[in-house]
């Protein structure tokens, strides 16, 4: 609900007063800031951003109302919503409810009137760090040891929080004028992919069926075993919030994967690829959020302005030759992506369903078909035959 004042509290002890909205109520969570301009429904409904509250560098923020197709999840994840100036009048002919209502139907408390970009600098150089956002009361001074004591993001599970529970059947294809395009009329040949679900977007499970896939989702905690059981041509491995290395069930199941089938992983998914293959992982001092972030492709040589949403690395070093490097960021040299071409597996550190963001980087889901297909064929080595087919443009 609309009205009355909200205070956001840093752990150290920087204070932020403004105007409230969405859910009468106090979140704790880590902060983080957002640089896409668009897209604050499908930030809002990522589940890689549970333990987190997020604030928007775009100044305003409500202008489109939310809607039914835009959600990336069942549910908004993000503990907390930070912005400039909330538009309280969407114009938009998909707009089905203001945000303000949106927020307070799914509980979440947010902020408006204060200085994102203060509070972004401020991120920028002490680090993202847990807060208390509020607009139940005035004291700060409270809040501020209520953040301190909050825990933080190492070494939590958040992905038991946002996986499914059973398995399921997807089939939806991207979103068209006249909605959700149905999944293509796909024969008895089509390949499955088995998606493990650590936090999964819609947006991916829609690209994987524009892909030519049929896809079937598992939970974080699946086995081996059962995903085997599947017969799955191909495995995908999702996004998903909080630490990698908090997940030693989930590396421990792709450890004994690899190898065996197809593997695309991306965000989290990349991450556990690189912690089952023997490497560490570290937190970044205030992660990548956002939709302009650029990336090379170390064998094309291609920069990809790619969307992103992490707060955890691949230490390069810690892989040895057990894998390759394929791609880096730009702005401060992080892995953004590694191939195993004996293996059959690549990953990305990015986003390339996007949603929000550029397309740069959505051809990676047809590679990942043609891998698939390549290793009914060639086996552990179809990564290296499909990378030589393609052409750097």
């Amino acid at each position: 609900m609309r009205g009355g004042t909200a205070i956001l509290a840093l752990a150290d002890g920087r204070i932020f007063r403004g105007r409230a909205f969405g859910a009468r109520a106090s979140a704790v969570g880590e902060v983080v800031f957002n640089t896409a301009m668009t897209g604050y429904q499908e930030v809002l409904t990522d589940p890689s951003y549970k333990g987190q509250m997020v604030c928007m560098t775009y100044p305003q923020i409500g202008n489109v109302g939310v809607n039914r197709w835009d959600a990336e999840s069942r549910r908004v994840w993000v503990e907390g919503f930070i912005v400039k100036e909330y538009c309280p009048q969407p114009s938009n002919w998909r707009a089905e409810t203001p945000l303000d209502e949106y927020l307070e139907k799914w509980g979440v408390v947010a902020i408006e009137g204060i200085d994102t970009r203060a509070l972004v600098r401020h991120i920028r150089s002490a680090g993202a760090q847990q807060a208390v956002l509020s607009s139940e009361t005035d004291d700060a001074d409270a809040l501020v040891a209520q953040a301190r004591q909050a825990p933080e993001l190492v070494g939590r599970d958040l992905v038991a929080e946002v996986s499914c529970r059973e398995p399921y059947d997807w089939e939806e294809g991207p979103w068209e004028p006249q909605g959700f395009a149905p999944a293509p009329k796909a024969g008895a040949g089509a390949p499955l992919a088995a998606v493990i679900d650590y936090g999964v977007k819609t947006a991916i499970l829609r690209q994987l069926v524009a892909a030519g896939f049929k896809v079937r989702v598992f939970p974080a905690s699946v086995s081996a075993r059962e995903v085997l059981d599947a017969r799955p041509d191909g495995v995908f491995l999702s996004n998903g919030p909080g630490d990698p290395a908090a997940l030693p069930y989930a590396s421990k199941t792709v450890k004994e994967l690899i190898g065996r089938k197809p593997i695309f992983g991306i965000c989290l998914g990349h991450q556990i690829i690189g912690l089952a293959l023997g490497g560490e992982t570290y937190k970044l001092v205030f992660g990548h959020h956002g939709a302009n972030h650029p990336v090379l492709d170390l064998r094309t040589r291609r920069v990809e302005i790619t969307a992103q949403n992490h707060g955890f690395a691949v230490r390069a070093e810690s892989l040895g030759a057990r894998a390759e490097l394929s791609h880096v960021n730009l702005n401060d040299r992080t892995v953004e992506g590694l191939s195993g071409a004996g293996l059959g597996f690549f990953s990305v550190q990015y986003h390339p369903e996007a949603s929000p963001g550029p397309h740069d980087a959505r051809y990676l889901f047809g590679r990942f078909r043609r891998l698939v297909e390549a290793f009914a064929r060639y086996g552990a080595e179809a990564l290296g035959r499909v990378l030589a087919e393609e052409t750097p443009r």
